[in-house]
């Protein structure tokens, strides 16, 4: 029988992970991001159990260093819309992890192997955030107001941020 993912759970581990990388994704300095998941990194591998208390920890130690093979991306993306954690041997093979951070990966795994997938699941919301249909009727005529009508009757954002930046 198949375990449920806890999509709860990750959705906030998602909002909780991404709130601390884009507070540490700032122009002005550039490198914070990287410096702070690299005393991260050590921190958690020396102490996998202090992921009890900040598992959002994990996805930002390995934010943008996890890649998900193309054809890995649909079963990812099946096993969030229907709630099914993965069994280790299937996930395993749907995430490539940087060879620099197997160890946390292995310290992390005998830890916990349900947060470590489960980070993985917010690593592939994060990265496929955009691509994914998540908007709801409602949210689309919501959006719908924020749209202002420019003289030929027609407004893009993507158009206007294009043009703007």
């Amino acid at each position: 029988m198949a375990t449920s993912l806890n999509l709860s759970r990750i959705d906030e581990l998602k909002e909780n992970a991404y709130s601390n990388i884009e507070s540490y994704n700032d122009p002005d300095t550039p490198n914070a991001l990287a410096q702070f998941t690299s005393q991260i990194k050590a921190v958690l591998l020396a102490d996998p159990a202090l992921l009890n208390s900040v598992p959002e920890y994990l996805p930002i130690a390995l934010y943008d260093r996890v890649k998900f093979p193309p054809e890995a991306k649909l079963k990812w993306s099946g096993w969030i819309d229907e709630g099914i954690q993965p069994e280790w041997n299937d996930f395993k093979t749907t995430v490539a992890f940087n060879n620099a951070d197997i160890p946390l990966v292995m310290a992390v795994r005998g830890h916990s192997e349900t947060l470590l997938i489960e980070s993985c699941a917010v690593l592939f919301l994060l990265e496929n955030q955009n691509n994914t249909p998540s908007a709801s009727k409602e949210t689309d005529q919501d959006d719908d107001n924020d749209i202002e009508d420019d003289e030929d009757g027609y407004y893009d954002q993507y158009d206007y941020n294009e043009e703007y930046s």
